[in-house]
């Protein structure tokens, strides 16, 4: 289908905005995708805004850019405020069916007088958004591209994914999965290059981009959402290992596969991407980021720092291997890889299937959204995703009373050994640089949780405590 060009959807953004500050400020901090958590929003400024219903209908919607100023955390230096991306949904007056996507009522401004809403709630508003990616639409800043070799048919009905995510998602119909990216900075987004560059390479373990959203803004170029096949059936990784926990069962057949699977996408983005060898130079720079990321973390919450020397002994030990002439192959990576992460089908090929008959799928290649896209975007050592999830295993083994640690232990053992399967090396044969990353994954946690969720600042402190008091030596993997 030829591309839909909309000569005119843009929106006056200031006057916009103007008249949905005062909602926008009490709503947005409490979103789950929100990043300045415990610092008040004291403004917003307009990046783009773009109308894609008018609003003198019975159902309006606009697509806005939104920057949000708060004070800077103590400490750090002033930032320019986080970029939104918010689909603002117009009504008169809101259905009760409707009622938890309530933003406010509009007082003042072009949209006085109506209620506005968050239009993913709402199927017509959501299914606005598949109709213009099928139509590969550009309506003002908004390009709406898909593959020209999928299709995507007629009378999907959109459902919102309520779940807690970083971000937000729409199934069509059971056929695709849309991931809209809430917090946004402009650059090449791995949520989407990566699954484009496997998708190239052939990898059946990562659903290949149907369709995708891109923003073109005074010259900066924003990667807003992205439209997958949606693996109907499949189980989410960490609700799948909570229930084998909780029923007592063992779950080292499914992390055995998950680890081969693992493996097989790190081999073809290392066919399908440059590599890089890091020497004494290059790696140093990895552990000074770690160093900071440690000495920031210690400072933002105390608990952390009876341990921070302790942690520094895993970096200095990666820094004295790598004076001595170790070097590592560097690639692109996954970048936040976990269980919550990863997708088993209820059925799959012998190829890949694990001892329950399902596949398992890697899904979400964005990346630890609160690192800058550059960081996010530059080569690492593989171990950097299996750090995570060595870490995830741990989580889940501290969710249930009492924690399981040998559950834990042998997830991790298992893991381990399906990845050597398929990529032909064991992670554990690298004590050093394991326990590197496994720290700097644990010391993120314990920032992450600390903001927000601090009933769980115990799980990431529990790792914290292990590796500062690790020393590793080589071992030899258990079959």
């Amino acid at each position: 289908m030829a591309e839909t060009v909309t000569p005119s959807g843009t929106t006056t953004p200031g006057s916009l905005l103007a008249s949905l500050d005062p909602l926008l400020r009490e709503w947005l901090p409490r979103q789950r995708w929100f990043a300045g958590k415990g610092r008040p929003v004291t403004g917003f400024s307009p990046v783009a805004a773009t109308e894609l219903l008018p609003s003198d209908g019975k159902l309006g919607l606009h697509h806005l850019l939104v920057r949000a100023h708060q004070p800077p955390v103590l400490g750090a230096p002033a930032q320019p405020g986080d970029c939104y991306q918010l689909l603002i949904g117009v009504r008169e007056a809101l259905p009760p069916r409707l009622a938890p996507a309530l933003i406010g009522h509009v007082t003042g401004g072009p949209l006085a007088g109506h209620t506005v809403y968050d239009a993913l709630y709402d199927p017509r508003p959501a299914e606005v958004i598949l109709e213009a990616l099928r139509a590969r639409a550009r309506i003002g800043g908004l390009r709406f591209e898909r593959d020209p070799g999928q299709e995507i048919g007629d009378g999907l009905v959109a459902r919102l994914l309520t779940a807690e995510q970083s971000n937000s998602s729409v199934v069509y119909g059971d056929t695709f999965i849309l991931k809209l990216l809430r917090r946004v900075v402009p650059g090449v987004n791995p949520d989407l290059e990566l699954p484009l560059a496997l998708a190239r390479e052939g990898c059946a373990r990562v659903p290949a981009p149907t369709a995708w959203l891109r923003a073109d803004v005074a010259g900066d170029a924003y990667v807003l959402a992205v439209l997958q096949p949606f693996v109907q059936g499949a189980s989410d990784g960490w609700e799948l290992a909570l229930r084998e926990l909780a029923k007592g069962e063992d779950f080292a057949a499914e992390a055995r596969a998950l680890g081969r699977a693992t493996a097989e996408v790190h081999l073809a983005l290392a066919r399908a991407l440059p590599t890089v060898t890091l020497g004494h130079g290059p790696l140093r720079n990895l552990v000074d980021g770690m160093v900071e990321r440690l000495t920031a973390a210690a400072q933002a919450v105390p608990a952390l720092r009876p341990y921070e020397a302790g942690l520094r002994s895993a970096y200095r030990a990666l820094d004295e291997l790598a004076a001595e002439g170790r070097t590592w192959t560097a690639q692109r990576v996954h970048g936040d890889l976990h269980l919550g992460q990863c997708l088993r089908s209820p059925s799959g090929g012998t190829a890949h299937a694990s001892s329950s008959g399902g596949a398992w799928s890697l899904i979400d290649f964005e990346g630890e959204p609160a690192r800058p896209l550059s960081e996010r975007r530059m080569p690492q050592p593989p171990v950097r995703d299996i750090a995570g999830m060595l870490r995830s295993f741990d989580y889940a083994a501290h969710s249930v009373t009492p924690p399981a640690p040998g559950w834990a232990a042998a997830c991790r053992d298992a893991y381990c050994s399906g990845y050597a399967e398929a990529a032909g090396s064991d992670p554990r044969t690298d004590p050093v640089l394991l326990r590197a990353y496994e720290t700097d994954k644990a010391v993120y946690e314990v920032v992450y949780e600390a903001r927000h969720r601090p009933d769980w600042l115990p799980v990431p402190l529990s790792a914290v405590r292990r590796l500062a008091t690790t020393s590793p030596s080589p071992r030899r993997p258990r079959p």
